[in-house]
């Protein structure tokens, strides 16, 4: 085991944490992608998790999934479903924001087919964040592409920071 699924969960409780008691403000789709699917919803409006039973649901289900799963990659599809389908409905502003393990070679995923993902639609604010890598991948990729939109983080608890990064550079953007 070399950490990539427990540093999932880990980042998806805290996103879910994140937002809880925040669903008056912001409409969020909590997504997975596999070998077997480039759509797996876990969390969406209405049904966002209130409790911490709920959350453990969710994130058992992404356990589950992933022990079920077919090998294979699905990241760029599933990237592209989430950038069409956030600008259906009107908001302020759209975030998509990739968490991916960055064992994306041996898929045939290259560089460029990131850099795709970040300029795909203007009105979209797309984000990436390694949080795995096999060997120095993640490190290789981040620096082809944009410092930016593409960070590493190895260690959990480094997610609040860049989430707050990434979000707080909308708003710096705009200003």
């Amino acid at each position: 085991m070399d950490g990539r699924m427990e540093r999932s969960l880990e980042a998806a409780t805290m996103i879910m944490e994140s937002f809880s008691g925040f669903d008056h403000k912001f409409r969020y789709k909590f997504r997975g992608h596999s070998g077997s699917t480039d759509d797996l919803v876990f969390v969406q409006e209405p049904k966002y998790p209130t409790n911490e039973q709920q959350r453990l649901n969710i994130l058992r289900g992404m356990n589950l999934h992933s022990e079920t799963c077919s090998s294979g990659d699905n990241t760029l599809d599933a990237t592209k479903l989430a950038i069409k389908e956030i600008t259906k409905e009107d908001a302020d502003e759209y975030f998509v924001v990739l968490l991916s393990d960055a064992n994306l070679s041996q898929y045939g995923i290259e560089p460029s087919d990131l850099q795709a993902l970040l300029d795909m639609d203007e009105r979209v604010n797309v984000f990436i964040l390694f949080i795995g890598s096999m060997g120095r991948q993640a490190e290789q990729l981040r620096a082809e592409l944009p410092n930016d939109k593409v960070f590493v983080t190895l260690d959990t608890s480094d997610i609040p920071k860049v989430l707050k990064r990434v979000f707080l550079s909308s708003i710096l953007k705009q200003a």
